[in-house]
């Protein structure tokens, strides 16, 4: 059970970062550099920091948080490059040390066949293969910030997870142009995760800050964000809050936590 954010790995590619904190979630963040019409782009660079800044807010913490950039050179904070073997080892390092569970996040392009990661697709069936080997069968979130996202969800869904994914599978999402700061998806996520108590929560106000977006700039069809949660994971989420914390971060219990394994029960 997940019992601290800090026992959390958090991945985030898309190429974006990773986050590991101690022992409890694991997490990774990756992107790409162009926009959709082919022009240079900030936007998920800049979701990349921004999501790892806003994950530490709420209780992550920053030593537990790798990142991941098409064009590492460029960025002071230190992000690793976006490979998917090296997005692989560094789940394998993090949940070596970090027991309680992982979330990965991704933000980059995306296609009916996966998501990019540099110069390649990475298809739903080899992350999947990602994470069923580094994380198992411990608590796992996946969010995927990319067109047709939702071609993950049928490959990633297990018992022990919440998949949220900006778009529907046949659907593109919004906001990779160049004068984009952040995709439409990222900017909800920033804009509701510090007003967020817990994982149900956000996601269901970054699928309703999208849809509005959405309507506000005229953009059809509308993307429709997709929320998949696990029978196993689910009675366990609302009783998990988030905290902001100096040092090492934690999710503090709704419910009295179980005094012999103190986790949230």
């Amino acid at each position: 059970m997940i019992r601290r954010l800090r026992g959390l790995i958090v991945v985030v590619a898309g190429l974006l970062a990773l986050t590991s904190a101690a022992p409890a979630l694991a997490g990774t963040f990756d992107g790409d550099w162009h926009a959709h019409s082919g022009g240079p782009s900030e936007a998920f660079d800049n979701a990349r920091r921004d999501v790892s800044r806003a994950l530490v807010d709420i209780g992550f913490q920053k030593d537990n948080i790798r990142q991941f950039s098409v064009r590492p050179e460029r960025y002071r904070d230190g992000p690793l490059k976006s490979d998917p073997k090296v997005i692989y080892q560094s789940l394998g390092e993090l949940a070596g040390r970090a027991s309680g569970g992982c979330l990965v996040y991704f933000s980059s392009h995306g296609a009916p066949q996966g998501v990019v990661v540099d110069q390649i697709i990475l298809p739903p069936g080899i992350l999947a293969a990602m994470i069923d080997r580094t994380c198992g069968a411990r608590p796992t979130v996946v969010v995927i910030s990319a067109c047709f996202s939702g071609v993950f969800i049928p490959q990633l869904a297990g018992a022990n997870r919440m998949i949220l994914t900006a778009a529907r599978p046949d659907r593109t999402s919004f906001g990779c142009g160049e004068a984009d700061k952040y995709p439409y998806f990222d900017d909800c996520f920033l804009q509701t995760v510090r007003k967020s108590q817990d994982f149900p929560g956000l996601a269901s106000q970054v699928q309703a800050c999208v849809a509005a977006r959405e309507a506000k700039e005229g953009m059809t069809p509308p993307s429709e964000p997709q929320l998949w949660i696990g029978p196993a994971l689910r009675p366990m989420l609302p009783l998990l809050a988030f905290s902001p914390a100096s040092g090492a971060p934690s999710v503090v219990c709704k419910a009295k936590p179980d005094p012999a394994t103190r986790s949230c029960s």
